[in-house]
């Protein structure tokens, strides 16, 4: 994910050129009536994001009769998929790839706003709240290095441990920590379930971390985190970025859709146009994900038979 952002900044990483040639040509397949009878997706890795297409392709094949291919794909490959129209549409957007939203969207027009997915995302760096009670400076960034002594590793040497995202994830820690001038070595977790798994283990232990971390996050529920107060994300504060000291911003997550699919798709973008539901909804069905081990189309079964008034809305 960046997520600011996440690529997931978007929430395993993408599929790359071989993957592309594999969806169609043109992603909506369109009916007599000038609809779409078929629809593909983009999926960025993590869990929240899986919950979204997930509801969207069973109530979209359950009650519009659209067949729905979900393609996993970082947000730049996603990008350029929806601008060539390999794609239909990106259902949850974290800002992670500006340059390529102002190409296809302001310049080329070939991908057109969805609009608001419902979901508020944040990302920042967090430490459990049984360390932070015992050690409230830690939430100050300037006091992190006298508490470096108390990450350190065995993978970390003579410095902090700091969990890092998923490689897929935009990410500005590394210059964080270098411009803060920073005790701390960035620990690769190589995807999203491997950074839970690091992050539940040492939980369960007692024992202190600083991680990246975001919100919407079904393990929220389950574990208590306290962010760390870097400076205020502003407009324009990234840029350069070998000089960023700001942290991450708070975002209303976005809908992208292929101009063609959102010109002719019909009832199928009518749909994920209407799509929205809030953050506590996303962490529901995500929880049932990962936290459960449901399968997604189960998962988001059980949400559609308990929500029906949420969803019966976004039917065209």
């Amino acid at each position: 994910m960046y997520k600011s952002k996440r690529s997931r900044m978007t929430l395993v990483a993408g599929v790359g050129v071989a993957s592309m040639v594999a969806l169609s040509a043109c992603g909506a397949a369109e009916t007599e009536s000038g609809g779409s009878d078929k629809v593909t997706i983009t999926q960025p890795s993590w869990v929240g994001a899986q919950a979204n297409s997930a509801v969207a392709k069973k109530l979209m094949e359950d009650e519009l009769d659209v067949k729905v291919d979900v393609q996993q794909m970082d947000e730049p490959v996603a990008f350029d998929a929806l601008n060539s129209g390999k794609a239909d549409a990106i259902l949850e957007d974290w800002d992670g790839v500006p340059k390529k939203v102002k190409t296809y969207v302001d310049e080329k027009k070939t991908v057109v706003k969805g609009g608001d997915l419902g979901v508020t995302g944040h990302i920042g760096w967090f430490v459990p709240k049984y360390y932070a009670d015992k050690h409230p400076e830690v939430l100050d960034p300037k006091n992190l290095n006298k508490f470096a002594k108390d990450f350190k590793t065995s993978e970390s040497g003579d410095k902090g441990q700091f969990l890092g995202a998923a490689p897929s994830y935009t990410t500005h820690d590394e210059e964080l920590i270098k411009n803060h001038k920073l005790n701390f070595k960035i620990l690769p977790t190589g995807s999203e379930a491997a950074q839970l798994k690091e992050i539940q283990r040492l939980y369960e232990a007692k024992k202190p971390f600083l991680t990246y971390w975001w919100e919407p996050q079904w393990m929220n529920a389950e574990i208590e985190m306290v962010e760390v107060k870097l400076p205020k994300y502003e407009d324009g504060c990234l840029e350069p970025l070998e000089k960023v000291t700001c942290g991450y911003d708070t975002l209303a997550l976005q809908k992208y859709f292929n101009a063609d699919f959102a010109k002719d798709g019909g009832d199928a973008h009518k749909f994920l146009k209407n799509f929205k539901w809030t953050t506590e909804d996303q962490n529901e069905v995500a929880q049932m994900i990962a936290g459960e081990k449901m399968d997604p189309e189960d998962a988001a079964a059980a949400w559609i038979k308990d929500n029906k008034a949420k969803w019966e809305k976004w039917l065209p």
